[in-house]
């Protein structure tokens, strides 16, 4: 059973900012082998909400959710991470619709935009999303850009 909490910047305690932090280095620093900027002062943004879900007190999924105008036009999803031991079990999947069910009471009349990583069109193809952007280099990873029409 996962526990979710959406918490602003200030809202974090200073035990889930680190676990937060660390989810995310070990992501897409570490497994990735890709030294980047993880700490882009988006963050802390006004209207930046971070999605932790929890099983028991473990931090396994993450996500941040970014006002339009910070990342792109639209709202946008970004920093989309599960912890190794829990990928395959379906987690991905229930982590975005938390995230996009809270875009959604956060901006309800907002698109969503996100920078994927270009291997993972399929997944976010199955949430709605389509690609808008031809693919780029983003820290020698291919992304693509994909967004999530408001009907």
């Amino acid at each position: 059973m996962i526990t979710w909490h959406q918490l602003t910047f200030e809202q974090l305690s200073t035990t889930q900012l680190y676990q937060l932090l660390k989810l995310r280095v070990d992501v897409f620093v570490v497994e990735q082998t890709c030294p980047y900027p993880e700490l882009d002062d988006k963050d802390h943004q006004r209207g930046v909400h971070h999605l932790l879900g929890y099983r028991e007190d473990q931090l396994v999924a993450c996500a941040r959710l970014l006002p339009p105008g910070i990342s792109y036009p639209s709202a946008s999803i970004g920093r989309v991470a599960t912890k190794e031991n829990v990928r395959g079990s379906g987690l991905g999947h229930q982590l975005l619709q938390q995230a996009l069910s809270a875009c959604q009471q956060l901006w309800p009349e907002q698109s969503i935009e996100i920078g994927a990583q270009e291997h993972l069109a399929k997944f976010y193809e199955k949430h709605g999303f389509v690609q808008t952007s031809p693919m780029y280099l983003e820290d020698d990873i291919p992304h693509i850009d994909m967004k999530l029409s408001k009907e």
